[in-house]
């Protein structure tokens, strides 16, 4: 016994204590930084993103569809591309994840989560959620299990993952929904009791992402129920889906 406390002392509290101001190293890819008035049209930015999520004229990136692999802003010779290291990157609907000129990390934060006043009153602060990997990489599962160790530490705000849909207020869905998950998902979404949230997490959950074209996929979940909050990354950083179901709950 001695020896753990010992142990406790000597390592502090590791948990992140202001989840929502953490801060986040300087290399994380986050909230795209444009201008177009440097974009020359050459098209470079194009050619090298594998999943599409670049348009021009006006300029913009999809983060509904952004790998944040950086290649765009590699190939980009005018640094017209870059990005920020803002994380809070959660939205309601998938057109806020829509980045174009001129978005900054606080104004992009006060439009992208709508706080819906029934979510808040019968979740009130504590959510239930039913992870659902529909054929993803584990990429962002793992990231989705890491917001429960200690550094993160999900739980104090009164989100936890549970092993059932029974016990769940809502499902969180990863991967791109392959044809051999479509039932199991369908069916998870139903023994969800009523009401319940919906929220999809990563690249490949709302676009599908580099599978985007497979035909593999079967999206059709997508077309028949509606979600409550999309959640870009690739994978997702516990920081940023976490302060997404905050703003989903809370505000």
């Amino acid at each position: 016994m001695f020896d753990t406390l010992k142990s406790r002392i000597y390592q502090g509290e590791q948990f992140i204590k202001d989840i929502k101001n953490a801060p986040m190293r300087e290399q994380f890819r986050g909230l795209p930084k444009l201008c177009g008035s440097n974009c020359n049209n050459c098209t470079a930015c194009l050619s090298v993103c594998p999943t599409g999520a670049l348009k021009l004229n006006p300029l913009s990136i999809d983060m509904g569809k952004c790998t944040f692999c950086g290649a765009c802003k590699n190939v980009c010779k005018t640094k017209a591309i870059d990005f920020s290291n803002f994380y809070k990157l959660g939205a309601s609907t998938k057109e806020k994840l829509v980045v174009t000129e001129g978005t900054e990390g606080d104004e992009f934060l006060k439009t992208a989560i709508e706080v819906r006043k029934e979510i808040k009153r019968v979740f009130g602060k504590s959510l239930k959620l039913r992870q659902v990997s529909a054929g993803g990489c584990n990429g962002c599962e793992m990231e989705l299990n890491a917001c429960s160790n200690v550094n993160f530490d999900m739980g104090r705000f009164g989100i936890d993952f549970v092993a059932s849909p029974r016990h769940a207020d809502g499902l969180v869905i990863t991967g791109p929904i392959s044809k051999n998950m479509a039932y199991a998902l369908e069916d998870c979404y139903k023994s969800t009791p009523d009401p319940k949230v919906v929220i999809l997490c990563g690249a490949c959950a709302i676009s599908g992402g580099v599978f985007k074209d497979s035909c593999e996929l079967n999206r059709e979940f997508l077309d028949k129920y509606p979600i409550d909050l999309y959640i870009p990354g690739c994978p997702v950083h516990p920081l940023t889906f976490i302060n997404a179901v905050l703003g989903l709950i809370s505000g």
